[in-house]
């Protein structure tokens, strides 16, 4: 398998993924798999959640893993490959959930999980230029197919759009210096690398404001890699097409790492939840009935301990909603 020039891609295929999934038992446990059933991870990375959930399929049971990445679908085939259950893996968006199953002749699924945002395994691949840690060129691909990178962000968006994105979807309390700054130094040399842009963004925040806090780069790089990936755009359509192709009694679990994302969750299943638009205190006319329940109130929020072992779960929020039975009136 590796051959002369392939040294980073047989490391990178078969190392052993040790990094901890965010809120595994969490997820299987509220996931409710039934050995026989159909369920979709349609964010597989390295197949941290997946193997768990394979674990507990039978031999009827099918796994439908769902990846942008390639070489994590591989790397994950290989994970589960001893497991019994019927395994099919898929080079797709999980926003194509529909045409995905229909594709494959189905119509519905028992369960299926989200775990959003960049996974482990492409953080700590540095050549994939997702680390602001690691020196590597501008890339933040999910998908190395793609042909835009955050080197297109970073280079060819006007100064108000990169303001808009970093403060968006980074955050971020300097994003109007930083877009101002990268505009200025790509006038004198294309900014190619990470390295660099994070020394630009470096210069844009004032020293005192670099000495608390997280990485300086941490929510620029962020931003960049949602927009490179277009992250937030195609998840409110994701989550009703999950909603829609589940089961009665199926579940649809989510993690998120971001308040965008978890507030485009949130606000999708309190509306499938109860979608009635009348008044309070008015009988209902509308029509609009309920389609799930939500299983999770509140998000359930990573332990201290595992926050401890795994930093990264820091931010992670776990939402859980269960598709209705159908009921059927009879007049």
């Amino acid at each position: 398998f590796c051959r002369k020039n392939e040294h980073y891609r047989c490391e990178y295929l078969i190392m052993e993924f040790s990094h901890i999934s965010v809120l595994y038992e969490e997820v299987l446990e509220n996931l409710n798999i039934k050995p026989d059933g159909v369920y979709v991870d349609g964010t597989l990375g390295g197949g941290g959640h997946a193997f768990g959930l394979c674990e507990r399929l039978g031999n009827d049971g099918l796994f439908i893993g769902i990846d942008r990445d390639t070489d994590a679908l591989e790397a994950a085939s290989r994970r589960l490959e001893s497991l019994p259950c019927k395994k099919i893996f898929v080079h797709d968006n999980y926003s194509n959930i529909k045409k995905i199953l229909s594709d494959l002749d189905m119509s519905e699924i028992n369960g299926a999980m989200l775990d959003l945002g960049v996974s482990s395994f492409q953080l700590d691949a540095e050549e994939r230029g997702f680390s602001y840690m690691k020196p590597a060129a501008l890339d933040m691909r999910m998908d190395a197919q793609a042909g835009f990178s955050a080197y297109d962000v970073v280079n060819k968006y006007s100064e108000q759009e990169l303001f808009k994105i970093i403060k968006d979807y980074g955050e971020e309390k300097w994003a109007k210096r930083i877009a101002h700054f990268i505009v200025d130094a790509r006038k004198q040399e294309e900014i190619k690398t990470t390295d660099r842009l994070v020394e630009i963004i470096k210069n844009a925040i004032p020293a005192a404001a670099r000495r608390n806090g997280p990485h300086p780069a941490k929510r620029t790089f962020q931003a960049i890699r949602i927009e490179v990936n277009d992250e937030l755009g195609g998840l409110e359509t994701a989550v009703d097409d999950f909603i829609d192709v589940l089961a009665p009694a199926g579940r649809l679990a989510i993690i998120t790492f971001h308040s965008l994302e978890d507030r485009i969750v949130k606000e999708k299943f309190a509306y499938r939840e109860n979608p009635c638009t009348c008044p309070r205190n008015m009988p209902c006319i509308c029509g609009l009935k309920p389609e799930l329940r939500r299983i999770t109130r509140k998000p359930l929020l990573p332990s201290e301990k595992e926050v401890e072992e795994n930093p990264r779960s820091r931010s992670a929020k776990l939402r859980v909603a269960e598709k209705l039975k159908k009921i059927t009136v009879n007049f």
